[in-house]
Order: structure tokens, then sequence, then C-alpha cells
């Protein structure tokens, strides 16, 4: 289990009670995230409000002769009733489901869904981080019998509703929609509430914390807690550090505006083609977002990405910021005041820009970004997200001031005319069309 959080209402939930409505116990269904992002928390909400009775067997904690019983399942009516005797919980045919929580500390338990799910008598929901249920299926037969469901960070709109708000976002909606501004005031508040969102982040045990306490010290305690739980899982995918390093220099690397990421500047003599599996463990964590390089943007993006050439996110902007200044406790400086009150003298684009990446990735984009060089060939032109709609692409530039200027977007659009759909620029003031573009405040990224 990951932790007694509160269960916010989650979106995932709606597709959740969809896998169970529709396939009826034909498939199992694997909820997977990131560590502590409240997989386990969300899914034994929903076995105990949809089923009659649900038994969760938590792999990480349970004794040997519960991960023993998955060596033999020829026997079907003799592993239920052991579960049901060893968890006291009485299993009911089709109105029951059985909860494999961590399920990459038992193997065998997933390879057993192929002929739970034939055997038809209960539902069954599994949770495990990507890369862990990666490593731990090598030596399996993988389930095809499973519907994946991936689970991000609360996005702005869960982070509302935690906070008891059912109104804004959308009521934002409806204004973006109508391509109608707000009003300075209006968006004044509303930047100073998305702000909030920023730092505090959407891992649910920072967001618990600050309904709990609204002290932003706590808070950071908490958000430093999930980052040395993701340092020590990230030494087990290379115990050389070469992830962890890569990891801790995302904020660095964005804030020194790379065309991608610089393998070299995070691990001294190294290159991406020695080090391609760790990237690929790195994306399975989830703990991280990638943008992939487009050579030739178009409808098809993944077709002609670059895998050499990217970008790293950190997948929780509130984490992202504890990692930019985790080297100074709480109290000796006063980055949450000020990004709070839109105060820090810094450059925040970095910051801007990682939370678009993580408000994309939370709607079900891949994140690709597409450059083209100067005429000295020296620097580039960078559009930073791109997205498919229909047979064209939509190119997305991020600025974390209200300045209007948007030189790589003009270079893009002229240089793939024929290609462009929407155009758009995602900023801080409010929202507004000039032209063929529409200058989008970084609130309303989620409607893109």
């Amino acid at each position: 289990m990951e932790g007694d959080f509160i269960c916010f209402k989650r979106k995932l939930y709606a597709k959740m009670l969809q896998w169970k409505n529709e396939r009826d116990g034909a498939t199992a269904l694997l909820i997977q995230g990131a560590r502590r992002i409240g997989k386990s928390t969300l899914v034994e909400e929903f076995a105990r409000n949809e089923y009659d009775s649900y038994l969760l067997i938590d792999f990480s904690v349970a004794p040997t002769e519960i991960h023993d019983l998955f060596k033999d399942i020829s026997d079907l009516n003799y592993l239920f009733f052991r579960l049901q005797l060893h968890y006291n919980v009485q299993l009911i045919e089709r109105k029951s489901v059985i909860v494999f929580d961590e399920i990459q500390k038992e193997p065998l338990a997933r390879q057993a869904i192929k002929h739970l799910v034939k055997d038809h008598r209960f539902d069954y929901i599994e949770t495990g981080s990507l890369i862990s249920v990666h490593k731990s299926s090598t030596e399996i037969l993988i389930p095809s019998e499973e519907t994946k469901l991936d689970m991000f960070p609360l996005d702005y709109e869960e982070f509302r509703w935690a906070l008891g708000d059912t109104a804004t976002v959308s009521l934002l909606r409806q204004a973006f929609d109508a391509r109608m501004p707000l009003g300075d005031a209006t968006h004044r508040k509303m930047m100073q509430n998305f702000r909030l969102y920023m730092l505090i982040g959407g891992m649910p045990q920072a967001v618990a914390e600050y309904v709990k306490t609204n002290n932003m010290a706590a808070i950071d305690i908490v958000k430093r807690d999930i980052l040395s739980l993701y340092e020590e899982d990230l030494m087990k995918i290379d115990d050389a550090g070469r992830a962890s390093a890569l990891f801790e220099d995302i904020p660095g690397q964005l804030s020194r505006n790379f065309s991608c990421y610089a393998i070299s500047s995070a691990i001294s003599n190294e290159r991406i083609s020695r080090i391609n599996s760790i990237i690929r463990a790195l994306e399975d964590t989830m703990t991280v977002n990638i943008a992939y390089h487009t050579n030739d943007p178009n409808a098809g993006l993944a077709l002609t990405k670059n895998s050499e050439k990217f970008k790293l996110y950190v997948g929780d902007t509130g984490l992202f910021i504890t990692l930019a200044f985790k080297d100074k406790d709480f109290i000796e400086n006063d980055i949450y005041q000020r990004l709070l009150n839109d105060k820090l003298k810094t450059n925040l684009g970095y910051v801007y820009e990682n939370m678009v990446a993580q408000m994309l990735r939370a709607t079900g984009k891949k994140l690709f970004y597409h450059t083209m060089p100067f005429d000295d060939g020296k620097k580039y032109y960078e559009v930073d997200f791109l997205y498919a709609d229909g047979h064209k692409v939509c190119p997305i530039e991020v600025k974390s001031s209200g300045y209007r200027t948007h030189k790589s977007l003009d270079v893009f659009c002229g240089k793939y005319s024929d290609r462009i759909s929407k155009r758009y620029i995602v900023y801080t003031k409010d929202l507004h069309n000039e032209g063929n573009v529409t200058y989008v405040p970084v609130y309303m990224t989620m409607f893109l």
C-alpha cells in the first residue's frame, strides 16, 4: 500500500467504472503510475464502492504462504478458499473484486491473470509502477487479458476539487471555448490560484498536507521525502548513479535552455548511445515526462521522432520546484512566497515549461517538440510542444511573461504552413486572440 492518503476525487475513477461495466470481467485492470501517485488508495476506494466485497492482497507485505499459492493455480477453488480464509473476506461470484496491489512483487500472480479471467468468477485489478512491472515480467508469460490505465499526479481540476472548488475549471472551460477574456482582476486571481498548484504539485500526500495544515514548510518536507524515495528507486535501475544524475539535473538543463537534454552535462564523458536502456527505464518509472524531437513534424509525430534527441521534465512540477532548490532548507529561502506572489526575480520560463509538459501529458498527449537552425547554424528556433490535430499539427510556444513576440512559432508556421492547424502561445497573461494565434493563459493548457 502507498500510505493512508485522503482519497481525492480522481478522473481515472470514471475510466475504471467504464472498464467494469463494459468489459464485465473479460480483462483485468492494470493501473500503472509512479510511486506515491495514489494508485492503491484509489483502487481500494473503487473496490469498496463498486463491489459487494473485495479482497486486497498487498504483495509488498503478504506472507510467504500467500505468495506460494500462485506457484500452482491448477485448483482455483482451493486458491479462492485459502485467500478468503486468510483475509477473512467472503467473495461473491460476479459481485466481488480481487486486488493485486504491488503486483510486481509477485510476477506469478500476474501470469495467473489469464486463467483467473477465463474462470470469470471475480473481477481483478492490479497496481504497480511501470518499471517494476516490466522488470518483474521478464520471465513470465505476460497476460493479454489486461486493460492498462496510466495514473498521473492530480491535474489542475482535481487539485481544485481537493480544495473544495468544483466550479472554477468548468467555468474556465466555457471561457476558453468562447475565446472570452476574463479581465485583469479575474485573471490575476486565477494566476495566483494556479501558482499555488505549481508550488504544491499534484502528489496526493503533498496536497493532503496542504489541506490539513496549510503549511508550506510541512509540504516541502513531504515532497523531499518523495524525492528521496524516487532516488532510491533510481539507484535500483543503475547502481552507478547515472539514472539519479539524469533526474537530478533536469531543472538545471531546462534553466539553461538547451535544445535537447545534454547527457554529458549531467554525466561526464557519457553518450546517449551507451545509456539508451537507462533512459527507457527512467521513462518507465513515470517520474519523468519525455518530449522527443520530431525531425519532420506532421500528423504522425511519432513516426519521425528522434529517440536520441529529447528533453526531460519532472512528472510533477511541485516536485520539480523542490528538486530545483533542494540544496537549501525551506527556512533559508522564501521561494514559495515569492513564486506565489509572482515576485521571484529569476526567469521562471523553465518552471512553466515543466508545468505545461505535465498538463499536456495528463490529457493523454505524447510530448514532441521541434527545432530549426538559425541561418548561422549556431542557434536554434524551437517550438516547445507539438500535438496532432486530425491530419495537421498544433504548435505551442511557452512563455513565462506576457511578452507577445513569437519568432520561433512564426518561423515554424512559415516553414510548415501546409501542416498547421491551430497555433498557440501559452503565457501568463489573459486569454487573447491576435490574427491566427491564440494566447492561452497557462492555467487553460488542459483545454488544448
